[in-house]
């Protein structure tokens, strides 16, 4: 095992200075990067509650077998941008990349709320999760530039916050908004879920362009463009891979051996590019850090094990316990009562005492057993059983990201800090979208073979009519649901097993001393 010892930081400084600015102006411009933060955690929940309703609305006979890929192709525009939002921040400054990508964002939203049908929903998600690429990514990094690693701490517990709120109150904002509700006027529904992004995303745009200052850089501008290109394909056969293998197509089709072929031959030729370029998108040389090649992975299985399955259990409380999507969204609540005070505490302890390998051990801990508990669900659990559940999940969640983040964030070089950030984005990004994919073909199968012991109750290849399953007789309604519920605990199951690798990581996290407030931290800013 490695050794826990504190290490020195190396290479940290490199002529860094950090901007001039007040606590109110600090306060301030928090805020306003918060806020553009959850805007982008909460579209990848907020959808969640309402994937039924637009499911039911749009294609209610084929939706179902879809589904996923309503919250996938989100997950891989996002994806894909970080690690580009993050070299073109360092190039070209990050205040003005990170309103570009506020912009469309919101123009994404916009289309999203306007679609017609499930096929131009899709395509408008990914225009959202381009922009939403940038929020994620951006955000952090912009508060690394601002702020020195051991005065980070106070900071990230509440990014912490901001990402544990937007997680659960993503699916209790979809249900309330999903219901149909009177707001400014107008009656709610789920187009809602996407234009309330609007006036929330232009008091952001306001709050950075008047509060946040940022150093100068002057650098050679160069951004491998062909290299991204690659990575998009590499990445893109790779999630079809995994959303069509053993569901649309046998996993030795020709289509799925030409994608995973194709998957390794984009992402092999991108990584080779990327250690010749001389202004890589993913700066392999980060690998060489041991802080660096424990957080991705550990990150990556994170972002898979949430977002691939969490999902799930607000579509368990809709379709087996009958919620509507405002109540499915309130069973969600304990998660975000788990996670607030553990990472505020976190934080503080952080920022008092600058240590911090301790949290991501228990946390992957906490969650490994959440998970694994959640995997024995029935027809018939009480909910108070499930709020614990999801108590201890959030209490694992508040110490495990922004505390990684933090880690990484210290361990490279501040001119970096863009590349860097993006980085921790990406793996994480990139791991949700996978695991959406996954764990939905994986849901998708199960519930086909389930249905299929028991009772044919639909077509042949798995779909279930959204519209028909309310108006079953009893007695085939309790058969659907408990194929519904024994192919969720397969996806849990499989989540505990997947969170339980990276419990193991954690304990070779090395722990390097966090710089402090005495380090150089003023420059010219713009």
């Amino acid at each position: 095992m490695a050794s826990t010892a504190i290490t020195e930081p190396s290479d940290v400084d490199g002529g860094f200075t950090r901007p001039k600015m007040s606590q109110r102006d600090i306060t301030l411009a928090m805020s306003g990067l918060m806020l553009a933060m959850l805007l982008a955690v909460l579209d990848q929940t907020v959808v969640s509650t309402a994937l039924w309703t637009i499911v039911r609305e749009l294609d209610p006979v084929h939706g179902l077998s879809h589904l996923s890929w309503v919250i996938t192709s989100y997950l891989l525009t996002s994806t894909a941008s970080q690690p580009l939002y993050g070299k073109m921040s360092d190039l070209y400054g990050r205040k003005k990349i990170f309103m570009v990508s506020i912009v469309l964002f919101l123009i994404g939203s916009m289309l999203c709320g306007l679609s017609g049908n499930l096929t131009a929903l899709i395509l408008f998600r990914g225009l959202q999760g381009l922009g939403a690429g940038g929020l994620m990514s951006l955000a952090m990094a912009i508060m690394g530039d601002m702020v020195s690693p051991r005065e980070r701490g106070k900071y990230s517990g509440l990014f912490g916050i901001v990402f544990g709120v937007g997680s659960v109150l993503g699916p209790l904002v979809g249900g309330w908004l999903t219901d149909p509700h009177h707001l400014l006027g107008l009656t709610t529904g789920w187009r809602w879920v996407f234009y309330i992004n609007v006036p929330l995303g232009i008091l952001a745009l306001l709050v950075i362009e008047r509060v946040v200052k940022l150093p100068k850089f002057k650098r050679e501008h160069h951004i491998d463009y062909f290299g991204a290109l690659l990575m998009i394909i590499g990445v893109s056969a790779l999630l079809l891979v995994t959303e069509w293998g053993g569901q649309q197509y046998d996993w030795f089709s020709a289509q799925i051996v030409g994608l995973a072929t194709a998957a390794v031959i984009f992402l092999g030729t991108f990584l080779y590019r990327e250690s010749k370029a001389e202004e890589p998108i993913l700066s392999l040389h980060l690998f060489k850090n041991a802080v660096v090649r424990i957080v991705l992975p550990v990150l990556f299985i994170v972002g898979a094990a949430l977002f691939g399955s969490l999902v799930y259990i607000s579509l368990y409380f809709q379709i087996v316990n009958g919620l509507s999507p405002t109540s499915a969204g309130l069973h969600l609540i304990p998660m975000t009562l788990g996670m607030i005070p553990v990472s505020i505490v976190v934080g503080r302890y952080i920022a008092k005492h600058g240590t911090y390998k301790i949290f991501p051990i228990v946390g992957m801990g906490l969650v490994t057993i959440a998970m694994a508990l959640m995997g024995m669900l029935r027809t018939d659990t009480p909910s108070w059983q499930l709020s614990l559940y999801l108590f201890m999940l959030g209490m694992g969640m508040g110490q495990v990201m922004q505390v990684l983040m933090l880690a990484i964030q210290n361990a490279i070089p501040p001119r970096e800090m863009g590349a860097g950030t993006a980085a921790v984005g990406f793996f994480r990004s990139l791991g949700g979208a996978i695991g959406s994919a996954a764990f939905g073909a994986l849901l998708s199968n199960r519930l086909a073979h389930n249905l299929h012991t028991a009772v044919s109750h639909g077509s042949a290849t798995g779909t279930l009519n959204a519209d028909a399953i309310h108006k079953l007789p009893p007695s085939a309604q309790h058969v659907l649901f408990n194929a519904f519920t024994k192919s969720t605990n397969t996806v849990f199951l499989t989540a505990a097993v997947v969170t339980a690798v990276a419990f193991v990581l954690t304990w070779f996290l090395p722990e390097m001393k966090l710089r402090g407030s005495d380090d150089k931290d003023t420059a010219e800013a713009v």
